[in-house]
C-alpha cells in the first residue's frame, strides 16, 4: 500500500497499470475473428455510454458562471484548440522523420484534443490555483472537444481516405453527440445521482478506454504493424512527446508572468491549458480513425497522458509548496 501511495504521488496510479496491464494482455491474448467483433460492438456502446454520462456530470451552470473570467477561458482555450495544434505541426515538421507516419499522425491528435477534466482540476487543487476558473476550463475544452476536434481532424489530419468522409460525421454524431447532448438534457434527473455514485462513473470511463485499447492494441498484434516501429523511433517518439509538453508548459508560464492573471490563475494556465484528454481522445480516435493502424496513431497520446501526469503532478506539489513557504515563512 505505501508503493502505491509513493507512486499516486508522481502521477503513476492503478489505472495506468491497468492500460500498461491491457497492452500486455492484448499482445499475449489478442482478439481475433468473432470474438473481435464482439469486442468491437461492446466498446461501441461503451463509448456512447461514457458521452452519455459525460452530458450527465457537466454542470452548465459552471460553465456559464465560469465565463465572467472570460479572458482566461479565452486564454486557454487558444493554448488547447490554436497554439497546441501549431506546436504538434512545428515538431512533427522538424522531427517527424524520426518517427513512422502513424506515429507523426498520433503526434498530431495530441494537439487537437481537449483538455483533461479530473487531471486538470485535481492538480489545479493541488497546486492552491482558481478551481472554479479550472472547472469551467476543463467543461468548456470538453464540450467543445465534440465538435471541434472532428472539425480540426478533417482540416489538419487528413482523417481517412482524403478527410473526415461522411459515414466517420455520420458516426461521431450518433456515438458521441448525440449520448452527451441527451446527457445534458436529462442532466436534472440524473445529474446528481451519477455524480454520487463515482464507481459508476469511473468504470463507464475507464472501462470503455480500456476496451479501446485492447481492441486497438489487439488489431495492431494481428495486422503485424509493430514490426514497424523499432526501439530507436519509440525513444525518438518519448522524446517528441516529452518535448512537446515542456514547450506548452513554458508557454504557459511565460504567458502567466505577460498577461497581468493573478497567480491562483495562472495556476489554473498550466495545468488546464497543457494536458490533454485521454478520456476523450481514445473513443474519438476508434472512430476517426477506424480501419487505420489505431494502436500507433494513439500510442502517442498514451504516452503524452503518462508523463504529463507525472509532470503535472511534480509541479504542482512544488507550486504548493513554494505557496505555503510564502505563506508561513
Amino acid at each position: 500500500m505505501a508503493l502505491f501511495a509513493k507512486l499516486r504521488k508522481i502521477g503513476v496510479d492503478a489505472y495506468l497499470l491497468l492500460l500498461l496491464g491491457t497492452v500486455a494482455f492484448s499482445f499475449l491474448f489478442p482478439a481475433r475473428g468473432p470474438f473481435a467483433d464482439i469486442v468491437k460492438q461492446v466498446a461501441y456502446y461503451a463509448v456512447a455510454l461514457l458521452f452519455f454520462v459525460y452530458g450527465a456530470k457537466l454542470k452548465t451552470e459552471a460553465v456559464v458562471a465560469g465565463f465572467a473570467n472570460w479572458r482566461l477561458q479565452l486564454t486557454i482555450v487558444g493554448l488547447t484548440y490554436v497554439m497546441f495544434p501549431l506546436l504538434a505541426l512545428a515538431l512533427v515538421f522538424l522531427g517527424g522523420s524520426l518517427i513512422t507516419d502513424e506515429l507523426a499522425l498520433g503526434l498530431l491528435y495530441i494537439g487537437i484534443l481537449p483538455s483533461t477534466v479530473q487531471s486538470s482540476i485535481a492538480f489545479t487543487a493541488l497546486a492552491r490555483g482558481n478551481v472554479a476558473a479550472s472547472v469551467c476550463a476543463a467543461s468548456v475544452s470538453n464540450l467543445l472537444g465534440v465538435i471541434l476536434t472532428p472539425i480540426l481532424a478533417t482540416l489538419i489530419l487528413n482523417a481517412g481516405d482524403g478527410g473526415l468522409n461522411g459515414a466517420a460525421v455520420v458516426n461521431i454524431a450518433i456515438q458521441i453527440v448525440l449520448p452527451f447532448g441527451l446527457g445534458q438534457l436529462l442532466r436534472p434527473l440524473l445529474g446528481d445521482w451519477i455524480n454520487r455514485h463515482r464507481l459508476i462513473s469511473l468504470t463507464v470511463d475507464r472501462g470503455s478506454i480500456l476496451l479501446i485499447v485492447y481492441l486497438a492494441f489487439s488489431a495492431g498484434m494481428v495486422a503485424g504493424v509493430w514490426s514497424q516501429i523499432d526501439a530507436t523511433q519509440l525513444f525518438s517518439l518519448i522524446g517528441l512527446v516529452g518535448l512537446l509538453l515542456a514547450i506548452i508548459i513554458g508557454i504557459t508560464f511565460g504567458l502567466g508572468r505577460l498577461s497581468g492573471f493573478k497567480s491562483e490563475d495562472n495556476r489554473t494556465m498550466v495545468f488546464c491549458g497543457s494536458t490533454k484528454s485521454l478520456a476523450s481522445g481514445v473513443p474519438i480516435a476508434n472512430i476517426l480513425f477506424a480501419g487505420g493502424p489505431l494502436s500507433l496513431i494513439i500510442l502517442p497520446l498514451m504516452l503524452y497522458h503518462q508523463i504529463q501526469l507525472i509532470a503535472c503532478a511534480i509541479i504542482a506539489q512544488a507550486m504548493a509548496s513554494k505557496q505555503e513557504k510564502e505563506k508561513y515563512g
